[in-house]
């Protein structure tokens, strides 16, 4: 089987969760089959292998899953984005909404250095406001998000036009619910 129908395959799909009408990609399938979990990992090993990345940046909780692995593997830093007041110390935060109410996230000051350029992953890429987000968390530190990442994408929901102009990247997306 080829690396994305593994991936496809192992994805669990959850009609009218969290609310009646959404069709939820759940990625559990993909961790619960160390197989598919290492395949995931690795086409992600061979999407940013060699590319010009310093750090990967990671969404909570999900996104620091996938993040890691690659991080480790690529041999750079791992950065973490969370939710607001779980990072002690000095941070930069941002805020933004959400179809239902609003949210902020937070990450370290000291773990964005300006110049540096990053990779911001998360687990699927729905709408595209959490990461875009992350995405000025990384520039209110003087650095650069490069490519945006998730392992599933949902692009008729329209993320792309919403973290333009950064290129994002998925292993497998899915047209419509």
């Amino acid at each position: 089987m080829k690396p994305i129908e593994l991936i496809d395959k192992s994805l669990n799909r959850v009609p009218n969760f969290p609310k009646e009408g959404i069709l939820f990609y759940d990625i559990t399938g993909i961790l619960t089959n160390p197989k598919t979990f290492k395949v995931t990992i690795k086409q992600m090993v061979k999407m940013y292998k060699g590319k010009k990345i310093d750090a990967v940046a990671a969404i909570e909780s999900r996104g620091f899953i996938f993040a890691a692995p690659l991080a480790e593997k690529l041999g750079i830093p791992l950065v973490l984005i969370r939710k607001k007041g779980k990072l002690p110390g000095q941070t930069y935060s941002c805020k933004y909404d959400l179809e239902y109410g609003s949210a902020e996230i937070e990450v370290h000051k000291a773990d964005v250095k300006k110049g540096q350029k990053f990779l911001l992953i998360d687990d699927l890429i729905a709408t595209g406001g959490t990461l875009k987000a992350a995405r000025s968390l990384i520039e209110m530190g003087g650095a650069t998000v490069q490519e945006v990442f998730g392992v599933v994408g949902l692009p008729f929901l329209g993320y792309e036009k919403v973290l333009e102009p950064t290129k994002c990247r998925t292993l497998i997306n899915y047209d419509s619910e």
